[in-house]
């Protein structure tokens, strides 16, 4: 299949991206590569959805476990290897799927970024410290008074995001230029786009309940073990929802219950947001409840989905 299409799941963090994923499997030769940028970090398991032991026997999956929470992990590297996964994928005669509610990566790879100021770690952990000592607000004010227009379309909580926003507003360019400027055609122009979707309410106590399962499964423990190993809780891999909330509760300065709390409000913030994002991509819906079946019924459409493109035969 070295001339197979390129297969994007995507959709809202919940929706049952990877349990779709691992019906596809039973049906067609794929292989897994992740788009989540918290996936990609050892040791941060319980608060970021990875697909699990027995998920990853049944469909190999790609960007995994790939870098410590201290490594430096971006669009433009997550694009350089996806791609050289999805051509050994391809080359193993295997259709590649991308899975993943990490849009910035998804588009980063179909579209291509143009080039943009390297990071500055030194910068990065200067705005990370204020953060933490005042609060992300002050970040997003100080955005806000180098690049009105930018701040407007990012959220006070989108910390990454905003960091690296005043990090190219510092590089020395135009207010406008800490706006990703893509790259035009696709860099692969033969993809099918698929996103999930269900009813909002349906999926906001879904997220309710899975980050209470993420804390009863251990969530403070890995926080604690990852302090423990010296993981500053000011890096960026430790900023991710649920790991920011439970590091403050390792570290007396947040009640349990209002961890959780905050974690769950986060987390449906996020989800709007994703919705958001793929909502102006050129994605064909699936409703994970108006087909029958649940995962097995959503591979399924997928199916239909290739088949009505011309995909597969």
């Amino acid at each position: 299949m070295a001339d197979s299409p390129l297969l994007v799941i995507a959709g809202p963090t919940g929706v049952g991206k990877t349990a779709a994923a691992v019906a596809l499997g039973a049906r067609l030769p794929i292989e897994v590569v992740s788009a989540d940028s918290r996936q990609v970090y050892r040791g941060m398991d319980v608060a970021t959805g990875k697909p699990t032991a027995e998920e990853r026997a049944i469909v190999p999956h790609h960007l995994i476990d790939v870098v410590e929470p201290d490594d430096t992990y971006d669009a433009a590297r997550f694009a350089r290897e996806a791609r050289a996964a999805i051509d050994a994928i391809r080359a193993r005669g295997r259709l590649p799927v991308v899975v993943g509610g990490t849009g910035f990566y998804i588009r980063a790879l179909v579209r291509g970024l143009d080039p943009a100021a390297p990071a500055d770690p030194a910068f990065r952990a200067e705005l990370a410290g204020l953060a933490a000592r005042e609060g992300r607000q002050v970040l997003h004010a100080r955005l806000a008074d180098a690049a009105p227009t930018v701040a407007r379309r990012l959220h006070p909580n989108d910390h990454v995001r905003v960091i690296r926003a005043l990090e190219l507003v510092r590089a020395g360019g135009p207010a406008g230029a800490a706006q990703t400027r893509w790259r035009e055609p696709a860099a692969d122009p033969d993809v099918v786009y698929v996103a999930l979707t269900l009813d909002r309410a349906r999926l906001d106590e879904r997220l309710r309940c899975r980050a209470a399962a993420m804390v009863d499964a251990g969530l403070e423990d890995e926080v604690r073990g990852l302090l423990a190993r010296g993981y500053a809780p000011t890096l960026p891999a430790m900023q991710g929802i649920g790991y920011r909330e439970f590091a403050r509760v390792v570290a007396g300065d947040l009640a349990r219950a209002e961890a959780l709390r905050l974690m769950q409000r986060d987390t449906l913030r996020y989800a709007r947001r994703q919705w958001t994002w793929f909502a102006r991509e050129p994605a064909h819906w699936i409703d994970v409840e108006a087909v029958q079946g649940g995962a097995t019924g959503v591979a399924a459409a997928i199916v239909t989905t290739l088949e009505q493109e011309g995909r597969i035969g």
